[in-house]
């Protein structure tokens, strides 16, 4: 961002620092992961992921929240607890399920305002619902303003047993699931209010160090020699993307979104906010300790004194951080060279502009917020899903006005998205669908054979043209958005409606609790929402500040 605002607290961090003796940890996934029916619970937790102590939003009383672990074709039914409490924070929350297309499942997306209304405190919601076709790496997070930047994000894993690719690999469990996640000091309600804010550390598998921090633990990863890793890495981040690498070590990437890739070698991947690959790790190398490397977008970022960094650690090397050397790529993944292994081929007439339905959206920024086409989205105070139910079927009927667009059923749609201003590249994420990527943003060619399909893609940056294509088989309410939650928060995003006349028909089991769920959020005074006061607490602390709404 143009804008960056440096938030140090030394005396707090001299304060509030953890005295942490190890210097790495293994990451233990095995003991708290959750089957695909659970509960899963939100509450609010003190921990210190990087030395610095705070209060967080955690699902599962962790960061990052319980693996959850399914096979495909499991039902789903996770019940959302809401056990929150502090009251500097949000006190409601929504959970979504980040790739999963919910077919006949709207209503469980959980999406603040689009899908349902906020859990509210002492609250619950089961999510139930199917998916049949779909396996890969996936992961839930906050739905509900920036709640998830607190820490309410965590792994979602779909295991294939008759994966076409497993033979490529030898292990693919609990211990190869990677978390990337942006870090901040200060509490999200606060940091929304500002204008470009910058994360104080990065957390690999929950763990990491900030600048001028104490060296707090690192993450481990550990591998045998000889034996051959599908490393699931998944970017959890609020903001920035991070470039990946492990020292000494190629890649070989298989899946992008939860979607199987032919292999591709790289050496290094650029991964957005909710972008998810399967890459390979072949441990072929000496016996030691080698560096694995997230380095954020921000800028002067560094890996200086083990930030942005976790472990790789053969068996038989001893406990100690690596002394590996960090080398230039010579092997980056370009998303042009990403090809489905199954059923290539982007839908609909292979030339430009000969879609079914041509959108094109231009986003701006003014002031700090976005606007799509004109338009700045705020969230409505009906969920666009009860509006639909209720009877809107028309763009001039459903709320919020300009904020939703209404796409005929069975279309192939082309979506063209040019983004000015600061900020970009955009990671744009549709819910709903996966979509292929018929041009990459940055790139002057199209590609309607083989193109990449994934639910989650860069803009480019500012000024640079990025071009998706869809059908729309699923009815319903999905949102577009930006995955900077930053930038959604401040307006960009909008609804894609399609065919709300067939979407009552389309739904499977809407329960009485969905229905009970505005009703008691729309009663809660402001002190039961919480984060009453977050505007001045921002204005305490930069002018840089963007309108209170």
């Amino acid at each position: 961002m143009y804008f960056s605002i440096l938030i140090a607290f030394t005396l707090l961090s001299a304060t509030h620092a953890a005295s942490i003796v190890s210097q790495s940890r293994s990451y233990p996934l095995t003991s708290r992961s959750l089957k695909p029916t659970t509960n899963l619970t939100i509450s609010n937790k003190v921990i210190a992921p990087d030395g610095f102590s705070r209060s967080t939003t955690l699902a599962g009383g962790t960061f990052p929240g319980p693996l959850i672990q399914a096979n495909k074709g499991d039902h789903f039914a996770i019940n959302v607890v809401n056990k929150l409490d502090d009251s500097s924070m949000y006190k409601s929350t929504s959970v979504h399920w980040h790739g999963l297309f919910q077919n006949g499942t709207n209503h469980a997306d959980g999406v603040s305002f689009v899908t349902q209304c906020p859990i509210a405190q002492n609250g619950s919601f089961l999510h139930s619902f199917d998916v049949p076709n779909q396996a890969g790496t996936y992961w839930y997070h906050s739905h509900y303003s920036t709640q998830q930047c607190d820490g309410l994000r965590g792994p979602l894993v779909i295991y294939d047993p008759h994966d076409p690719l497993s033979y490529l690999y030898d292990v693919d469990d609990e211990t190869t699931v990677i978390t990337i996640a942006d870090w901040y000091h200060i509490m999200a309600p606060v940091l929304r209010h500002m204008i470009g804010v910058s994360a104080n550390s990065t957390l690999i598998n929950g763990l990491g160090r900030y600048t001028g921090g104490p060296r707090s633990e690192l993450a481990v990863v550990n591998v045998e020699y000889g034996k051959r890793y599908r490393l699931r890495l998944i970017g959890m981040s609020c903001d920035p993307s991070f470039n990946f690498t492990i020292d000494g070590h190629n890649l070989t990437v298989i899946e992008a979104d939860g979607l199987l890739t032919e292999p591709l070698l790289v050496d290094s991947l650029q991964i957005f906010p909710g972008q998810r690959y399967s890459v390979v790790l072949t441990a072929n190398k000496p016996v030691n300790n080698y560096w694995i490397r997230a380095l954020p977008s921000t800028v002067n970022s560094t890996f200086i004194g083990g930030l942005n960094s976790a472990i790789l650690r053969y068996k038989g090397a001893p406990a100690a951080d690596p002394a590996t050397i960090h080398t230039n790529s010579t092997m980056p993944m370009l998303e042009t060279n990403l090809h489905p292994l199954i059923n290539p081929g982007a839908p609909g007439i292979p030339e430009y502009g000969m879609a079914d339905i041509n959108l094109n959206l231009v986003v701006n920024n003014t002031g700090g917020l976005f606007y799509i086409n004109g338009v700045n989205y705020k969230p409505p105070t009906v969920p666009v899903l009860l509006q639909i139910l209720s009877g809107a079927q028309d763009a001039t009927d459903l709320m919020p006005s300009g904020g939703v667009i209404v796409l005929e059923a069975n279309k192939v749609v082309e979506l063209t998205m040019v983004t000015n201003g600061y900020g970009a590249p955009h990671p744009i994420h549709l819910h709903g669908h996966a979509f292929d990527v018929v041009q990459s943003g940055g790139t002057g060619t199209f590609n309607y054979l083989n193109p990449v399909r994934r639910d989650v893609v860069s803009s480019g940056a500012q000024g640079q043209q990025m071009v998706i294509r869809w059908v729309t088989d699923n009815s319903g309410p999905w949102f577009l958005h930006c995955h900077i939650d930053w930038h959604l928060d401040a307006g960009f995003a909008i609804v894609m409606a399609e065919s709300p006349s067939e979407t009552r028909q389309h739904m499977k089991g809407v329960s009485t609790s969905w229905a009970n769920l505005c009703p008691i959020y729309d009663a809660l005074t402001p002190s039961q929402l919480g984060a009453v006061d977050s505007y001045e607490q921002a204005a305490n602390i930069t002018t840089l500040l963007l309108p209170n709404y």
